[in-house]
């Protein structure tokens, strides 16, 4: 298997990274200034106040809020961008059913045959069983390795190619696990400025006015919400494509231990 390909996919997604994060937090703040600020959701035009629709009550949680946007872009965007990803290295079909398919192709020696199915077959687990499946190939009929050294040298080459694909599966991850986080964090930030500053009016203002105050801490709450959806989505994300990973990952083993025993039980 080449390994030039692999080094390609591993800078896209680097490079989709440093472009995707800035230019979310970019739509982010566009959003909050330009669609949630525009004149027109407050009385008057004026955005210092009263709101007249919900965009002109978001507008009011302050300018976390184009920040949580962010947060909450940044996770549907690496969402879409990991399950792209995972659906082209599962590959076409069932990956038991091509497990199955190979060995029993190899029990009878069709390796050739093999290999085939594995170009038909594409994604993670392919390319790991046809690298060693082009190592069993080239050592079969060599004559200058012994039973145990083919075997040592076939189960290296496996080990090989599993990590040039296992990093590619679980790329950008990190990405939705730190938004899981900083998403709940960020959001209760931003609702306790915004009671801070609900309190302190309150406070200079020297009457207590139960309606403003009420207004306030609604519209500190919209930070949480967002913060707290961000998170919701980032976590549901993050372990959806965990499990499909250990699937991935289950399906490379198997197929691995599948080549090492065909060969060994034919020498």
């Amino acid at each position: 298997m080449s390994k030039q390909p692999k080094k390609k996919n591993g800078n896209f997604s680097a490079i989709f990274a440093s472009v995707a994060i800035p230019a979310a937090i970019a739509v982010g703040f566009i959003l909050y200034y330009v669609v949630m600020g525009n004149p027109s959701n407050f009385e008057g035009g004026d955005k210092h106040g009263e709101h007249l629709n919900i965009l002109g009550l978001m507008y009011k949680g302050g300018p976390i809020v184009g920040l949580l946007l962010a947060v909450n872009i940044i996770v549907i965007t690496f969402g879409v961008e990991r399950f792209v990803s995972l659906r082209g290295a599962k590959g076409r079909g069932s990956i038991d059913a091509f497990v199955r398919n190979v060995r029993g192709l190899l029990n009878n020696g069709q390796v050739d045959a093999a290999i085939a199915e594995c170009d038909k077959q594409r994604g993670s687990v392919a390319s790991v069983l046809r690298a060693g499946l082009a190592k069993y190939k080239l050592i079969d009929n060599d004559s200058t390795l012994d039973k145990e050294s083919k075997i040592t040298a076939l189960k290296q080459e496996l080990e090989e190619a599993t990590s040039l694909e296992l990093p590619m599966l679980s790329k950008n991850l990190v990405i939705l696990s730190t938004c899981a986080s900083l998403g709940v964090l960020i959001g209760l930030l931003g609702t306790v400025s915004g009671m801070i500053r609900s309190f302190n009016a309150m406070a200079q203002s020297g009457t207590p006015d139960p309606t403003a105050l009420s207004a306030g801490i609604s519209e500190a709450l919209w930070n949480t919400f967002f913060g707290i959806a961000g998170s919701a989505i980032a976590i549901i994300l993050f372990n959806l494509f965990s499990s499909r990973i250990d699937s991935m990952t289950y399906g490379i083993d198997e197929a691995g231990y599948s080549v090492v025993q065909t060969f060994a039980s034919r020498h």
